[in-house]
């Protein structure tokens, strides 16, 4: 195998790696609202336990491909900006993780009320911020940088239920102040699953700048010097 293949090679395992990371993060989110939802701590316990260290493990293993790859080669610059998105993406997903577990240890304490308080879009929303990040991991597996700009979309709409959820949450708790505790949990994850999304946008942003070397963030637009 030449050098130029073993390079491409090494981009090919590092992608590899990156995706089933983001896998993981994707089982996490579910697995930790799924606790809530149907009343399963299991779940949580999986999230925390075993998912999230395994997470933490392959965002040190993606650093260190990425780094050896930018020391050892001279990448062109797409094969730059791959390797450059790779390092931030693994950041994501790691915080993607983070929130997920979040959700997860918060989940004894909802359990241990009555489900009184409504779960309003919780589950809707979940499933839109997971679609997200399943998206953004597509656009990265499949090199399709239209794929990565409906998710950018999709942002707003997620920011959207998540006001919808905190102005209905909100009326519970002024309806009756015995549901403030729970309903205060509720917000608790909305606003993670909130997060959770916006860090699937920062994929990608980051899947756009790797194929078409276009800076997206802030609405910024404007393609590298060559």
């Amino acid at each position: 195998m030449d050098i130029r293949k073993h390079f491409l090679h090494q981009l090919d395992e590092l992608r590899e790696r990156v995706l089933y990371m983001g896998g993981l993060v994707e089982t996490a989110v579910h697995h930790s609202l799924h606790a809530v939802t149907d009343r399963k701590p299991e779940l949580a316990d999986l999230v925390t336990e075993e998912i999230e260290p395994e997470i933490n493990h392959l965002e040190v293993e993606i650093d260190e491909r990425a780094l050896q790859l930018m020391a050892l080669q001279q990448p062109l610059a797409v094969d730059l900006r791959f390797v450059a998105a790779a390092l931030k993406i693994g950041n994501d997903l790691e915080r993607m993780g983070d929130l997920a577990v979040n959700i997860a240890k918060g989940a004894p304490r909802l359990l241990s009320q009555p489900l009184a308080a409504p779960l309003v879009d919780l589950p809707l929303m979940a499933e839109r911020a997971n679609r997200m990040l399943r998206s953004s991991l597509d656009a990265l597996m499949n090199r399709n940088s239209e794929l990565a700009r409906a998710v950018l979309e999709s942002d707003d709409e997620v920011d959207a239920m998540r006001d919808l959820i905190f102005r209905q949450l909100i009326q519970s708790m002024t309806q009756d102040p015995t549901l403030v505790e729970r309903s205060l949990g509720l917000l608790f994850i909305a606003r993670n699953l909130e997060r959770i999304a916006d860090h699937a946008t920062n994929i990608a942003e980051e899947v756009i700048f790797w194929i078409e070397g276009i800076d997206v963030r802030h609405h910024f637009a404007e393609a590298p010097p060559t």
